[in-house]
């Protein structure tokens, strides 16, 4: 049969999507093309020194959260889903609010609370009459400071997909374990977590992703890992080259986890979507009851409760006047990126994910397989994968016109605005397409054709037709990468104009200069609005459950 000629739609959608592709693609070819084309003497210096170093730290960090969050998520997870207690069903959106901090926000608050001079220690020395070499304390400034601080603020990924999957299934394996003799903890452990694995490993590694890609707590801990060597080579040794070698390793372990992740979903065919009988949750009492609801209350204490408060405290007695002109400029900043960077993610995601629909071929998937691995890349590799090519482009430009008109253009694109936004989205575009996607599977393909028997074409079609149905989705992935952009650190640090700085920029300053209570304003109002999609999560969640 003849192959139907494309319609102008989708001729537009298609040279859309595939600009996209190439945008979503650039960072990783600008740190191969940077990493092999550059000098590799500042590389062998860091290799003989810490190189390393930065190598066992990630793997160590990475290992560590992977593990915590397991463990933490997994089993709030099945207390909420599977059992009883007091308290359950505030437990439920409560367990969930961590995710609101980033996760140097929590270093700061933690710092002012139990560093040397904080108010812990400080309280110590005072009622015991201890000198400062006379008692030890645990070093918050260490690994092990900056893998509670993830794990506290990461844990949720595993969280919320572990939910879902141990509400998902049956109470038919469960009893048969049961009648076989398992206690309920065994049932639970032979049975319920390898049917919910491919959910479990997913958000596990979620979580060593985030914890790759993470800077401002490691930096602000003095832990070395690739992240922070990436910026020290970019900014301290001045040596692009070698920032885009240290991106290169980087960019392979989070590729190699993305990988895993893929896989893991995929792998999750073999798990029923048919529930039938819905397992009754298990009642506790006495010790149980008490121990479930320790357990979930201290994730929620340590994660929200006491951050807050501590940053609160510090705010009051900081000189920083959230209402000046400093700070509005501030909030006026972050607000402009983060509203531009989220419209035009939101965009992106609708054009991708339409193009795939009405007319799918090899290079709109692979445009769209580009948009997802955004959320495998840390802020920094993007950063530099983005700034080597177009400050090339930005050099030759300036070299050619000013040999044909004497005529200089500078850095038109380099150190722009917009450049900064494109890393953004290329950062949160998955987000944006796991909304999108979610939302078009409920929607027949019936509704298409019918649209076209009509006489609209495809643009009309994904305007009239999938926009207004898709609106609770869009408005989530919009709030989503909003917030996203709010928290982001690297990119932000390494890609922003001259005098253009955000809140998590001037929060990471004033922390790096010690100064915690001026730090804790900006950090308030970061988690004050990351606050808006976790509410809008959980109130999906409660009526998908209903």
């Amino acid at each position: 049969m003849a192959k139907r000629p494309k319609s102008a739609g989708e001729k537009i959608l298609t040279g859309l999507a595939l600009t996209l592709g190439v945008l979503f693609a650039l960072p990783h070819l600008g740190v191969l093309v940077a990493a092999f084309s550059g000098s590799t003497d500042t590389l062998a210096a860091l290799f003989d020194t810490v190189l390393l170093n930065y190598a066992g730290t990630t793997l160590w960090l990475v290992s560590l959260v992977g593990f915590f969050t397991f463990v933490l998520g997994t089993g709030t997870a099945w207390l909420v889903s599977m059992t009883e207690f007091r308290g359950r069903r505030i437990f439920e959106i409560a367990l969930v609010l961590p995710l609101a901090f980033p996760a140097y926000v929590l270093a700061y608050a933690y710092t002012h609370l139990l560093d040397h001079p904080g108010i812990v220690q400080s309280t110590l020395r005072a009622v015991t009459g201890l000198g400062p070499r006379d008692y030890w304390f645990p070093e918050i400034r260490s690994l092990g400071g900056a893998t509670v601080m993830l794990t506290l603020v990461l844990y949720p990924y595993v969280y919320l997909l572990a939910r879902a999957a141990f509400l998902g299934q049956g109470a038919t394996t469960f009893h048969a374990a049961r009648a076989l003799g398992r206690s309920p903890w065994n049932a639970f452990r032979t049975v319920c977590i390898p049917m919910a694995r491919p959910a479990i490993a997913s958000g596990v590694l979620l979580a060593a992703m985030e914890t790759i890609a993470d800077f401002g707590t490691v930096s602000y801990f003095g832990v070395q890992t690739f992240a922070t060597g990436i910026y020290t080579s970019w900014f301290t040794l001045a040596d692009r080259a070698a920032a885009a070698q240290l991106a290169l390793g980087l960019l392979v372990i989070a590729l190699f986890l993305a990988i895993l992740e893929r896989t893991s979903r995929g792998a999750a065919r073999y798990d029923s979507a048919r529930v039938g009988q819905r397992l009754a949750r298990i009642p506790l009492s006495g010790g149980a009851n008490v121990a479930a609801t320790a357990f979930c209350v201290l994730p929620v204490l340590f994660g929200v409760i006491i951050p807050t408060v501590a940053l609160l405290t510090m705010a009051i007695g900081s000189e920083q006047n959230l209402f000046g002109r400093r700070y509005l400029a501030f909030t006026s900043n972050s607000l402009t990126l983060a509203g531009t960077a989220a419209g035009l993610t939101v965009l992106g995601a609708i054009v991708l994910g339409s193009i795939q629909r009405v007319a799918p071929s090899f290079l709109t998937r692979s445009s769209l397989y580009a948009a997802r691995l955004g959320y495998a890349v840390p802020g920094g590799v993007i950063a530099v994968g983005l700034i080597v090519p177009f400050a090339a482009f930005d050099n030759a430009l300036d070299a050619a016109m000013r040999a044909q008109f004497g005529i200089s253009t500078g850095l038109l694109v380099t150190g722009s605005i917009w450049l900064l936004v494109g890393a953004y989205m290329i950062r949160f575009s998955a987000a944006a397409l796991g909304a999108y996607e979610g939302g078009i599977a409920a929607v027949s393909t019936n509704m298409d054709s019918a649209s076209r028997v009509l006489g609209q074409g495809v643009l009309a079609t994904v305007r009239r037709v999938h926009v207004p149905i898709l609106q609770p989705s869009l408005l989530t992935a919009l709030v989503i990468v909003f917030v996203d952009v709010m928290k982001e650190l690297p990119a932000t640090l390494i890609m922003r104009p001259f005098n253009f700085d955000t809140l998590a920029v001037q929060a990471y300053r004033l922390a790096s200069d010690e100064r915690l209570e001026g730090a804790a304003v900006p950090s308030l109002v970061i988690a004050a609005l990351g606050l808006i999609p976790v509410i809008i999560l959980c109130r999906q969640v409660g009526r998908r459950q209903n």
